[in-house]
């Protein structure tokens, strides 16, 4: 089959690769691009583990034809982070052991941004209903679910800057 050039923004960077007609986002990203963090888990878009952003909006590459991708703008898990630093939802999710074998996790981070992106203080009930095209076979989602609560907490906290009221209150707590 004839492959055509496919140019897009991928995690801040124009990229550019060969794809067949018929060739899965999820495929594109990983064998054209290289970046292997994106999991492909079902093909059939059920289980998520294949999650990136595209055009600001999560959706499973298995389920989008790479070529669809034209122009687009895309984040994969690589270019969540900044440089060593994690970004906040990585950081909840290591913190409260939101992943054990990793194979979803890419894809629950990038559905959990999209998520807190939309609702920045989700309820537990909006938290489970944000995730739940996620498949993880490995938890119960109860670490998952608590990793989403403390990612909220962390973003808010970075959204909001600390009056000078709380930062004196800060202050005079005594070190434990």
């Amino acid at each position: 089959m004839p492959t055509k050039q496919v140019s897009l923004t991928v995690n801040g960077q124009k990229r550019t690769g060969q794809a067949e007609p018929r060739t899965l986002l999820s495929y594109f990203i990983r064998e054209e691009l290289g970046l292997t963090g994106t999991h492909i888990g079902c093909i059939v878009g059920r289980c998520g583990a294949c999650s990136v952003v595209l055009n600001g909006k999560v959706v499973k590459s298995c389920m989008v034809f790479a070529q669809q991708a034209e122009g687009a703008d895309l984040l994969t898990i690589e270019g969540l982070a900044e440089g060593p630093k994690l970004h906040p939802i990585q950081e909840a999710f290591w913190e409260h052991h939101g992943l054990q074998c990793g194979y979803c996790t890419p894809g629950m981070i990038l559905t959990t941004l999209d998520l807190l992106n939309d609702n920045p203080d989700p309820t537990e009930e909006e938290i489970r209903e944000g995730i739940s095209g996620n498949l993880c076979m490995c938890t119960g989602y109860v670490n998952i679910v608590e990793s989403v609560k403390a990612a909220a907490d962390k973003m808010g906290r970075s959204r909001r800057k600390p009056s000078p009221s709380r930062r004196s209150r800060r202050s005079e707590r005594p070190a434990s």
